[in-house]
């Protein structure tokens, strides 16, 4: 068994880490490019959403790279990455490719249902075993997570940019291999220490709160490095999701039965009262509750025609008026172009800067 999975974020280095603990051989897919976007638009329907283009042109590349086994999550609701696995795998069946997916669906009040997936791909390896490969594979999860709030809110201090990508870099390489959990906090320690060196504490950032559907936000390639160019223009940025939430909302939460994001839920009621598929409603309570926390503006970033997405970006004006924010949608698809966006930011930056400075002249 040759296994693969699709890339989002940085989700690779854990899921590398867990299924090498499995023993099982891994196929990377090569990192998202131009022409992985290419190759996945050619192959799916023009009307797709944009992460499952992304999504195809991995899997081609994994399968021609010697891949037989493709790992895939499930979905529930109106959004439509319910229906990815099955509509990726009848594209690439009908291109040829042999190869078994298994899908692990969410698990709704019943983990047992899971397992049973997870049993597919276990290899033969005992159950403690893997629950422990699983528990390690969550911890790095969730320092990658930490790491990166680190990493925002160092940017837009500092003006040594390359340095903070190196650093970022080298903490991923290592956090591949380590397999202690106080090893990976010692890491995560002296990591964080050595970007506290590159703060500036003379300048003091705007906030900008980043929302929008989950792959979007979480793939860099696929949203152009915005939170990098958010940084860069002078914005901490404060993400709306992140993998290691999603896990324990999803996974833990959803396995036992239990209600999540009941905060996030409760702040959207006036603009969307109810589960619209995706991370819509979510979206909308993230933007509620960072505009009172006195966030400085609100950026909403979704993959062109994504359903749930496009139900909160007609109530995004009202949230803005109702509490004095100005926000930023960005539609993405595959003929998005950098330097729309970088101007795009630019000028919302530019305008938020200006905002704040005649603010603290007023007072």
């Amino acid at each position: 068994m040759k296994v693969t999975f699709p890339h989002m974020g940085s989700l690779f280095l854990p899921m590398k880490s867990l299924f090498r603990s499995l023993e099982l051989d891994i196929i990377l897919p090569p990192p998202i490019t131009q022409k992985t976007i290419e190759i996945g638009s050619k192959h799916s329907p023009e009307f797709a959403c944009f992460p499952l283009k992304i999504n195809v042109g991995n899997f081609i590349e994994a399968l021609e790279e010697g891949a037989d086994t493709i790992v895939m999550l499930g979905g529930v609701g109106p959004c439509r990455f319910g229906y990815y696995a099955e509509v990726q795998k009848r594209i690439l069946k009908s291109l040829g490719y042999d190869f078994k997916m298994i899908v692990i669906e969410p698990p709704r009040g019943n983990l047992k249902e899971m397992l049973k997936e997870l049993n597919l791909i276990r290899n033969n390896i005992s159950w403690n075993k893997v629950l422990n490969s699983i528990q390690l594979t969550y911890k790095k999860i969730r320092l990658l997570d930490e790491l990166d709030k680190k990493v925002k809110y160092v940017r837009p201090r500092t003006t040594y940019y390359r340095e903070i990508d190196n650093i970022e870099k080298e903490f991923q390489d290592k956090v591949l291999n380590i397999e202690s959990n106080s090893q990976l906090d010692e890491l995560l320690e002296k990591t964080e220490k050595t970007l506290d060196q590159l703060i500036n504490k003379n300048f003091e950032p705007i906030k900008i709160a980043l929302v929008g559907e989950i792959y979007m936000v979480l793939e860099r390639t696929a949203n152009m490095e915005i939170e990098k160019l958010l940084g860069e223009s002078g914005a901490q940025v404060s993400r709306g999701i992140y993998l290691s939430d999603w896990i324990i909302d999803n996974v833990v939460c959803g396995s036992l039965g239990l209600s999540k994001n009941k905060e996030i839920k409760e702040a959207a009621k006036p603009y969307i009262s109810r589960f619209v598929g995706g991370h819509g409603q979510e979206t909308v309570g993230e933007a509620v509750l960072k505009a009172q926390e006195g966030y400085d503006g609100i950026v909403h970033l979704l993959p062109f025609t994504c359903t749930p997405e496009i139900i909160a970006q007609s109530v995004m004006p009202k949230v803005s008026k109702d509490l004095d924010i100005p926000f930023l949608t960005i539609v993405m698809d595959e003929h998005k172009g950098v330097a729309g966006l970088k101007t795009r930011i630019e000028a919302f930056t530019d305008m938020l800067h200006r905002k704040n400075q005649m603010t603290a002249k007023a007072t």
